[in-house]
């Protein structure tokens, strides 16, 4: 029986959850520290802030606006042109969409990325049209970890928050679910440590997509 008994539909992070983009990101921002500010910067603070707008991660980085549009215009410039060789999708995903479908739980994806990148990254594996709604960081006002974003998406649903559960890789995906009054799932294969993960007491946490599956369907 599936741990959301009462859930009569799916919202789904991107990154980290459905799509494996952790090289991806990371070889962006290297690229953009380096470029702009002419300097290496450790890994895990490249890494803090994903799961929020990339305009909001370039804060960490500068506090002078000029040089925060430049990190902004390096970062997509060269993560575009290495998109493809370097997006994966996580083994399972496109089953689960499909048991998803078969089923007739409507789900979409609620993501911090723009949404013309977003729908790149799912074109990539055929997925573009999987989805009965995409929320792009450009398409609501608010941004995760604000629950507004979640709450957009249970309404282009037709549901109530605690009928929608909201699946994510990041702490900012869970405090926008929860904010939101949706029951969360936290997947572990994603760019946060366990710890952080539970340490948002998400309703269930996830080792692989068939644990999701379990709980989902």
């Amino acid at each position: 029986m599936s741990s959301f008994p009462d859930v009569r539909g799916v919202l789904f992070d991107l990154d980290g959850t459905l799509l494996d983009t952790q090289r991806l990101i990371l070889v962006s921002f290297r690229h953009a520290v380096e470029t702009v500010l002419g300097k290496s910067m450790p890994d895990e603070l490249l890494m803090a802030k994903v799961g929020q707008p990339l305009t909001v991660q370039m804060w960490d980085f500068t506090d002078d606006q000029e040089v925060h549009d430049e990190l902004l215009a390096v970062y997509r410039d060269y993560n575009a042109r290495v998109h493809d060789d370097l997006i994966r999708i996580f083994p399972g995903v496109p089953e689960l969409l499909a048991d998803l479908r078969e089923t007739g739980l409507p789900f979409g994806v609620v993501t911090s990325k723009r949404h013309e990148a977003a729908v790149r990254g799912l074109a990539t594996f055929g997925l573009d049209g999987a989805f009965d709604l995409l929320i792009g960081s450009d398409d609501c006002a608010a941004h995760k970890p604000d629950p507004g974003p979640v709450l957009q998406g249970c309404r282009q649903l037709g549901l109530r928050p605690e009928e929608c559960a909201y699946v994510g890789d990041s702490p900012f995906d869970l405090q926008a679910g929860r904010g939101a009054g949706c029951p969360t799932a936290a997947v572990l294969w994603g760019m946060f440590p366990e710890e952080v993960l539970l340490a948002e007491k998400p309703e269930v946490a996830c080792r692989n997509v068939e644990e999701l599956r379990g709980c989902l369907l």
